[in-house]
């Protein structure tokens, strides 16, 4: 499960009692949470939005618990030192990160697609991201929980992204109401099944049949994943 963390936040604080209702419903349900968030700032700050999302706080008064998600998404816009931050954070409580590599937005083209003399600023990231891959690697060796977000709406990244990050799981938004095909991000599964994570809300919450919609779109991921 995938919570949105703004669409709750805009409530207040019955909004975020709301999200550790809803999180806490996941889990027992057996699902990982994974909290939408897109934290990001200056370390000592970093830090702190990985407590709240997946860690706790040492108070005076004793230890206080954050979210307690499986993973959070953090964008590492500001460089590896506030990216640094929020992977010691998932590292001590075993939990992932998605970072935000190449969005699925239009304007992701803007920022992300500029040139460099290294190649294009996704590249740039992709790399970043991979140098964390051995602090969350995972106990077979061939995935880590340090992932990436890579968009569904311009399949043509998803290969270089998927050479560049070898070890990470993709966790991919785009499908259906942004109008990525998931015949199209076979290459994101390079490393088997559990390689990618396909992100779809509005296509399946709209649909007149939710359930139907997300069993076919499982059936298209799993044809292209195998």
């Amino acid at each position: 499960m995938k919570p949105q963390i703004a669409c709750f936040e805009r409530l207040g604080w019955p909004g975020w009692r709301a999200l550790q209702n809803v999180c806490e419903a996941a889990r027992e349900s057996g699902l990982l949470v994974i909290a939408d968030g897109k934290r990001g700032d200056v370390p000592v700050s970093a830090r702190a939005y990985g407590q709240a999302m997946v860690g706790e706080t040492l108070t005076p008064w004793g230890s206080v618990q954050g979210l307690g998600a499986d993973a959070f998404t953090v964008n590492p816009m500001l460089g590896a030192d506030s990216l640094e931050s929020m992977v010691a954070s998932a590292e001590a409580a075993g939990a992932g990160i998605f970072a935000l590599v190449r969005t699925s937005n239009p304007g992701a083209a803007d920022i992300q697609d500029l040139e460099t003399p290294e190649g294009p600023v996704h590249e740039r990231v992709a790399t970043m991201v991979d140098s964390f891959s051995d602090r969350l690697a995972g106990d077979g060796g061939s995935l880590s929980g340090m992932g990436a977000v890579v968009g569904a709406t311009e399949p043509e990244h998803i290969e270089r992204l998927r050479s560049l990050m070898p070890r990470a799981i993709l966790l991919i938004p785009g499908v259906g109401a942004q109008g990525g095909r998931p015949e199209d991000l076979g290459p994101a599964f390079a490393p088997g099944r559990a390689g990618a994570l396909v992100a779809a809300s509005r296509s399946i919450a709209s649909s007149a049949n939710p359930a139907e919609a997300a069993e076919k779109l499982k059936e298209s991921v799993w044809t292209v994943s195998g």
